[in-house]
């Protein structure tokens, strides 16, 4: 059969991140504690096309993504080595986000119910090895404008707090999830009784944060820790009493602490 698009291409335009997206894939996340959590996927891969090249065989793709079953800096990596040599790219990509549950006590009456974040791994290869993890963990902030200028209540909403990190040493999705809890207003919760909405209500009322403050703190947890080599923050508001969401963003290398 007719090979098209092994084709020459004549017109020497170099094409970047050529491939598929949006492909559901079952997958296994290794946690914290013990054993794993089974997730769906969905993946988007690709490699450069050399100028010469009309197009790449996209089954290929599928071919090389059988052999991945679980989520390891490793086993990305020869994904991608697999990938360079089967596609004849000099780089290859590979992007997956998967939905992932952390297990949480509610903080009164301890009752454990699962919190659905959004977990993010993006690889790249081509001499070197690049490998960034993220989640999108979903928070509770409270207005500190409100709260100073009204004679009682403030308005409060749901936000998301997005990091992105890479890393020198493995570290977990649940720290990322930690790390955005502890820097909102208050942790959402999936179960929670009337102790349990009693104290994050009010918790919230005492620690009122802006997008902005979220966003810093978060940051600055962030440099702290050793593993961490480059981050990148977002912060997004749910406004409850404004027709717009509110938004923050950092990245590393925009500010410099003072020693």
């Amino acid at each position: 059969m007719k090979d098209v698009q092994n084709e020459k291409d004549t017109r020497m335009v170099p094409l970047k991140k050529v491939g598929i997206k949006d492909l559901s894939w079952p997958l296994k996340v290794l946690l914290k504690g013990d054993g794993y959590q089974p997730t769906v996927a969905q993946i988007s891969c690709s490699v450069d096309l050399h100028r010469e090249k009309r197009g790449i065989h996209m089954s290929r793709f599928i071919e090389v993504l059988n052999g991945l079953e679980e989520i390891t800096p490793h086993i990305f990596e020869k994904v991608l080595d697999d990938l360079i040599v089967t596609m004849e790219a000099k780089r290859a990509h590979l992007e997956i986000r998967f939905p992932y549950f952390v297990w949480k006590e509610s903080p009164v009456t301890r009752k454990v119910s699962p919190l659905k974040v959004d977990c993010f791994v993006e690889a790249e290869k081509e001499k070197n090895f690049s490998f960034k993890i993220g989640v999108r963990v979903p928070v509770h902030n409270l207005c500190p404008c409100s709260k100073e200028i009204s004679d009682y209540g403030a308005h409060n909403q749901r936000a998301f707090v997005e990091i992105h990190v890479r890393t020198r040493k493995f570290i977990w999705f649940e720290d990322l999830v930690e790390i955005a809890e502890r820097n909102a207003s208050v942790p959402l919760y999936t179960l929670l009784k009337r102790p349990d909405e009693k104290f994050v209500t009010e918790r919230a009322y005492e620690n009122p944060k802006f997008v902005e403050d979220v966003a810093r703190d978060v940051a600055l947890d962030l440099e702290k820790d050793p593993r961490i080599t480059w981050y990148r923050v977002y912060v997004e508001s749910m406004e409850s009493i404004h027709n717009h969401n509110a938004f923050a963003c950092v990245e590393k290398g925009d500010f410099v602490l003072e020693g």
